[in-house]
């Protein structure tokens, strides 16, 4: 299959989306949604990276929300 390449201006390409029915439009926002979680996620995991927590420093954490948790009754089942 041969590629070829359009130069469009983002208004064009907007107008063009515009005339686009919904399910097609759909169709374009879930392909850009998909593209666009995998960044996002691996930009939210680079921004909170850290050293500083252990997973001991973790597990404590977690025991004492539970704790506060069963102490008031509001444990889940």
């Amino acid at each position: 299959m041969q590629a070829i390449e359009l130069k469009i201006e983002k208004r064009q390409f907007l107008k063009m989306l515009s005339q686009l029915n919904e399910k097609d439009r759909f169709e374009i926002y879930s392909e850009l949604k998909k593209s666009l979680f995998l960044k996002r996620f691996n930009q939210l995991l680079e921004s909170t990276r850290t050293n500083d927590l252990s997973m001991e420093d973790i597990t404590n954490e977690v025991e004492s929300v539970r704790k506060q948790r069963y102490d008031k009754g509001k444990q889940i089942l």
